[in-house]
């Protein structure tokens, strides 16, 4: 299963991923738009969004279909003494008490590679927001997918762990497959090689305003990368904030 080796790794491999940045953003949104309660975090990973949360005083549930993502999260947690409730769930079927938002950050919604997938998670989050509720959550933009990760390869060399990331994109599905292969290095010196297949599909923004707005979810806003400001057609990473109605 994807992260099932990659979860001992994944917060040194993101150690540069601007956590800070996705936390300011949310909180920009959320002074705008009323400060919530409880918190749900869709694909939470190793918490690193969740347990500052926490810290800053939120009442959060991460939600990940990773149990060994979330063994390393509930580890962090202890280590930080905050209190965040992990669940072991898939977004598309979530099953939760209501919450004042839903956030998923980090491209996780960009896992969902059908679009059947996008709408019934969708429907699953208007479900489980209290009105007045909003929903954040930031995706990869379909010029990442074509030009970013593309046909190409990453590599990283480290004493602890090394990777080859081969991606190779479907240009008409907007999706692109990473294969990822791992030496890890163990404690006798020696590398395990560990492999993993990820996917990931873009889709275009209209199409998720429709989607959205399907659901129910009103006064939807578009931002690119960090910026605050709407994409353009060389914006990387999409940010969308949607809002249950009040009624």
């Amino acid at each position: 299963m994807a992260y099932a080796h990659l979860a001992a790794v994944y917060d040194r491999l993101m150690a540069d991923s601007p956590y800070d940045q996705w936390l300011d953003w949310l909180e920009r949104v959320w002074k705008k738009r009323g400060k919530p309660r409880q918190v749900i975090d869709l694909g939470c990973g190793t918490g690193s969004i969740a347990i500052p949360l926490a810290k800053r005083g939120y009442r959060v549930t991460g939600v990940d279909l990773s149990a060994e993502m979330l063994a390393v999260a509930y580890d962090k947690m202890k280590r930080e003494q905050v209190q965040v409730t992990w669940v072991e769930q898939d977004m598309r079927e979530l099953d939760l008490p209501a919450a004042d938002a839903v956030i998923s950050l980090c491209d996780s919604l960009s896992y969902l590679t059908e679009e059947e997938d996008v709408k019934r998670t969708f429907a699953r989050v208007y479900q489980h927001l209290n009105p007045g509720g909003t929903f954040l959550f930031d995706v990869h933009s379909p010029y990442k997918m074509l030009h970013v990760f593309g046909n190409q390869t990453f590599t990283l060399v480290e004493d602890e762990v090394s990777y080859i990331w081969q991606c190779f994109c479907d240009p008409i599905r907007l999706e692109v497959e990473h294969q990822l292969t791992f030496f890890l290095r163990q404690p006798d010196g020696l590398y395990q090689r560990v492999e993993e297949e990820h996917w990931q599909r873009a889709y275009q923004p209209v199409q998720m305003i429709r989607w959205l707005a399907d659901a129910g979810f009103d006064e939807v806003e578009i931002t690119a990368d960090f910026t605050g400001l709407p994409p353009h057609e060389t914006s990387e990473r999409l940010f969308f904030a949607a809002r249950r109605p009040e009624r």
